[in-house]
């Protein structure tokens, strides 16, 4: 079947970022009226539960990720039967992952206050508080989620999106409302109830798209054993890398709340939160990517793939060094402006968060070419070591350095391993002819020229003035303009700079 990479990769992301700046603005306000209804203390224990299920749902292990991949080659093939019989193990799999997830969060409910360094909040029952985020995690898998993955495969995430944004949407509006009429601690309850409402609802939609457009697609048929026997093997491969993702992002909420405070905890959570936003941002244009990477990795050669791998490096790293510039330049500003002082860490914290962003984003290419490739079962070794090393490194350095411990204890295993270890994967199973020099050196030298425009930057920026909203707009304004004259500058001469411009030129001229 024949998939036009480029249209569907520009579709999803326009819609992908629509979806953003929805379930990022509407969640911001959100969080901004949970700190100042409920406080911090309760807004600690929301970013408590939800890294404990997300712990919980490593479950999963990465079959909806490994069920798309083998669509891919059915989908090129028009072979509707395979992709049916798919479609039907991944239901099966996925009740059995709800179950798994439900038994393991009954299993830990008595723990719960182990969890929490000092006093639990006294007012809510954490137990049932804790059940219902639960639930909500366990309908993620139970109400026809499986069905999503006809959308993912099919590189149709603008349907995907346009649902996330009705249904989070809706659920946030909800939430702000409840928070700011209902003065009461009480409407903590009615708050997570509108989650679980709407998750339900999200499956459902996407289910009726699914049925709609693809009436032909239905859960029948067995897959063979020889294709049983792949998934696991992905699967097996998976499995470390979901849990990798999950030590990096749900683990550091757990150790600052058992080894500092739920305050903390949020404090911590409100700069990670801006650090999440900007990636869920980016990650809009990796996933709207994936989809057409691996039709190509299954229809081109490897050496056309190797050039577009190069291109597409290029301009993302280009994208992703502003976004940490300007990241850095506006933090505290920003921070003053939304939570307060007191609720606010020194500049030694946007240093650290802005370098964290910084080191994934210098994964993000590399790893949406070796998830399109399948490569799982190869990457399980790059991933056991950086999750060991994250949850030691964890364990040790916020005893001694507190929060900025748990940030440098994610930052080093993103670089040494995941970056340097996951590079050497790919290049060793797929892109066997390429020197993994080339692309070390490239990287070394995006990272020195982001590291030299942050400086000046924030320098000029400095010369602003005290944290006010018009100050931050001023900053934002040089943050927008002088950033890209520095890469510009840097890299304006380079073949790659030539290369990703005759790219981009083609692909306007093309559509």
């Amino acid at each position: 079947m024949k998939i036009n990479r480029t249209k569907n990769a520009a579709r999803n992301m326009v819609m992908g970022f629509i979806n953003k700046i929805i379930v990022l603005l509407l969640p911001f306000l959100v969080r901004t009226a949970f700190i100042y209804s409920l406080g911090a203390e309760y807004l600690g224990l929301n970013s408590l539960f939800s890294s404990i299920l997300s712990v919980l749902s490593v479950a999963e292990l990465g079959f909806s990720s490994a069920v798309v991949f083998s669509m891919y080659e059915p989908i090129a093939k028009n072979q509707q039967a395979k992709i049916c019989a798919l479609l039907n193990y991944y239901r099966s799999i996925y009740r059995v992952i709800g179950t798994a997830v439900l038994i393991g969060g009954v299993v830990l409910m008595p723990f719960l206050p182990r969890l929490i360094n000092g006093e639990c909040p006294d007012e809510l029952n954490i137990y049932i508080l804790f059940a219902m985020y639960l639930f909500n995690t366990v309908s993620s898998y139970w109400f026809m989620a499986y069905k999503k993955s006809v959308l993912e495969a099919f590189q149709r995430n603008d349907y995907i999106s346009l649902n996330d944004t009705i249904t989070t949407g809706l659920t946030n509006v909800i939430q702000l409302i409840l928070l700011i009429v209902w003065k009461s601690i009480y409407v903590y309850y009615f708050y997570v109830a509108t989650m679980l409402i709407l998750t339900i609802t999200n499956n459902i939609l996407n289910a009726r798209i699914v049925d709609k457009k693809f009436p032909q697609l239905r859960c029948k048929g067995k897959i063979t054993s020889e294709d049983k026997k792949e998934i696991k093997k992905q699967v097996s491969g998976l499995m470390v890398s979901k849990i990798c993702f999950m030590t990096r992002n749900s683990f550091d909420s757990i150790f600052v709340s058992a080894f500092i405070s739920l305050t903390m905890t949020t404090v911590y959570n409100n700069y990670y939160y801006i650090v999440n936003a900007i990636v869920g941002v980016m990650n809009v244009i990796t996933s709207a990517m994936i989809g057409g990477i691996g039709n190509s990795i299954a229809a081109e050669s490897k050496k056309k793939n190797y050039n577009d791998f190069t291109v597409f490096n290029f301009i993302y790293m280009w994208i992703s060094s502003w976004a940490t510039v300007t990241l850095f330049s506006l933090y505290q500003n920003f921070m003053v402006l939304w939570v307060g002082e007191e609720l606010m860490l020194p500049l030694l914290a946007p240093a650290l968060f802005s370098i964290y962003f910084y080191a994934l984003k210098m994964c993000d290419i590399r790893t949406t070419y070796t998830s399109a490739a399948g490569l799982w079962w190869e990457n399980r070794s790059r991933a056991i070591c950086e999750t060991v090393a994250n949850i030691i490194l964890n364990y040790l350095l916020v005893q001694l350095w507190g929060v900025y411990g748990i940030v440098l204890a994610t930052i080093i295993p993103l670089v040494l391993i995941n970056f340097g270890f996951g590079a050497q994967v790919l290049f060793k199973h797929y892109f066997t002819e390429e020197k993994i020099s080339r692309y070390f050196i490239d990287n070394l030298s995006y990272a020195v020229v982001t590291i030299i425009s942050a400086i000046v930057t924030f320098k000029v920026t400095t010369f602003i003035g005290e944290y006010t909203v018009l100050n931050l707009f001023i900053r934002g304004i040089i943050c927008c303009i002088l950033p890209n004259i520095l890469l510009w500058v840097a890299y304006c001469k380079s073949l790659k700079f030539k290369m990703a411009k005759e790219w981009v030129l083609t692909k306007i001229k093309r559509d």
